[in-house]
């Protein structure tokens, strides 16, 4: 990078700054969304709640299926079948 790119790209740099936290906290997001320990600790949580009567069986169904749908895309994809 040239002096003059450099002196020119200056103002922009606080926006860059600013754009590569953002991604970094996007990152740590997805991370934690997709997490497997956490997921299933929050399996857990939901099927306390229910057996102490906090939820119902429909609400503790709603919770599950969106945490096993956010399992299941969070899992590497391979691209073949297991037989």
């Amino acid at each position: 990078m040239g002096l003059f790119t450099g002196l020119l790209g200056l103002p922009l740099a606080p926006l860059k700054g600013t754009l590569w936290i953002a991604g970094k906290v996007m990152e740590q997001a997805e991370q934690e969304l997709a997490d497997p320990a956490r997921i299933r600790r929050q399996l857990e949580e939901i099927d306390r709640l229910r057996a102490e009567g906090s939820l119902t069986d429909e609400e503790a169904e709603v919770m599950e299926d969106e945490l096993v749908q956010r399992l299941i895309t969070s899992q590497p994809r391979t691209g073949q079948w297991e037989v």
